[in-house]
């Protein structure tokens, strides 16, 4: 049980490393899903911690003495490592959601019309509404948006500009 304990306060400490909020809502074509009031831990950060932990419980269970100390850290690190993993794709599909909205919000969409996402996996959700288009230079339209994004029941608000690529695609200018 000792031992299990200092795997625990490995974990932690290794977490506690972690930027508050990293590896949260941000990126996809809006950016800063995170904020809010205070530190946000990330499911990325949240995945290390409880994976690192059932890493250590169950390499506690092997080896004997030292050996065991050194499965121990392995299982740790090992479950820190995939946690993290793990926690980082269901991050990554929320973002992929947001971003079809908004390629359809800057597509398609009338200003003023919103385009909604919702994941029902981690039952994050929010819309994209295109507020305004314009030709920044002869061929080249962009969009400006405002973005909602309710994460853990809290609400984020967000603004930006959008302009067509050369590609056919909209990238998020700021």
């Amino acid at each position: 049980m000792k031992k299990v304990l200092m795997a625990c306060v490995l974990t932690l400490s290794l977490a506690a490393c972690a930027q508050p909020g990293g590896g949260g809502y941000g990126g996809g074509y809006g950016g800063g899903y995170g904020g809010g009031s205070g530190p946000m831990i990330s499911k990325q950060t949240g995945g290390a911690v409880l994976g690192g932990v059932g890493g250590a419980v169950a390499g506690s269970q092997f080896g004997k003495g030292k050996g065991q100390l050194a499965m121990t850290a392995v299982g740790t690190l090992l479950g820190a490592f995939l946690g993290s993993e793990v926690g980082s794709s269901l991050d990554r599909a929320d973002q992929t959601y947001a971003n079809q909205a908004g390629q359809q919000a800057f597509e398609s969409a009338r200003a003023g019309q919103s385009i909604a996402w919702n994941n029902p996996d981690s039952g994050h959700g929010g819309v994209v509404t295109p507020t305004r288009t314009y030709e920044q230079a002869p061929g080249q339209f962009c969009r400006e948006y405002q973005q909602t994004v309710v994460v853990g029941g809290q609400e984020q608000r967000s603004f930006g500009t959008a302009c067509r690529q050369p590609d056919g695609s909209w990238k998020v200018v700021n």
